[in-house]
């Protein structure tokens, strides 16, 4: 499981700004954030710290916070009734919203009313970040974070819009994949006939986007990219 936040890091989560999620720490506090992928560090000055989409999701009916990150499993009843209350930040468990880029072997075969909210909510976040990171502020191309995380990036792209990941290499539905090239991911989608749709998503979210053929099975693949202009 992974270690549970402390309580410093959680009330610095707690109290983010709910519209910009910009958050206030000491700079070891903000450094720790950082580390776990849950909050980033504004290029311009004065170099502001905010949520990444990881930070500000998953939102829970009913077990969550504000930001949805955490769910206290204390509560859970057990033989004898409810279990008693540990407000200990050692018994509480971190839930960071998870991309789903397809292909995982534990992906659920229904899309949860919760998974929407999370997957809106992380959206949401990445569209601040863009606004937050261009001078213009605007949301149209990708930030810096995306050119970082490519394979999370693109498939929060599909998945914000309504695509549905693989559940298997093989299933139906996109999978995000690596290549050799530096600022570029492979989406392959089933059936091949959806490869149209999944293109005008990503071009939609600011990437540029080519069709190929993979020389040796010749099944047909995006290569998509994150636009700077």
């Amino acid at each position: 499981m992974t270690r549970p936040l402390s309580a410093a890091q959680l009330r610095i989560i707690e109290s983010a700004d709910p519209v910009t999620g910009r958050i206030r720490g000491t700079p070891a506090q903000l450094a720790a954030l950082e580390r776990r992928g849950l909050a980033f560090r504004h290029p311009r000055p004065p170099h502001g710290h905010y949520l990444t989409p990881a930070g500000r999701g998953p939102r829970e009916s009913g077990g969550a916070d504000a930001h949805g990150l955490l769910r206290e499993s204390e509560d859970a009843p057990g033989p004898e009734g409810p279990a008693r209350r540990d407000p200990s930040p050692a018994r509480v468990e971190r839930e960071v919203f998870t991309v789903r880029a397809g292909g995982e072997p534990d992906l659920p075969a229904e899309v949860t009313p919760s998974r929407l909210d999370e997957v809106r909510d992380a959206w949401r976040g990445l569209l601040e970040m863009r606004r937050l990171s261009r001078a213009d502020g605007s949301s149209a191309l990708p930030c810096p974070w995306e050119r970082a995380h490519l394979v999370e990036a693109a498939a929060l792209a599909l998945e914000a819009a309504g695509h549905a990941p693989a559940p298997a290499e093989e299933g139906t539905g996109y999978r995000v994949r690596r290549t050799p090239q530096p600022e570029a991911v492979a989406v392959h989608v089933a059936p091949v006939t959806e490869l149209n749709r999944c293109a005008v998503t990503l071009e939609r979210a600011g990437w540029q986007v080519g069709e190929h053929g993979d020389p040796r099975t010749r099944r047909r693949y995006l290569l998509a990219s994150p636009r700077r202009a």
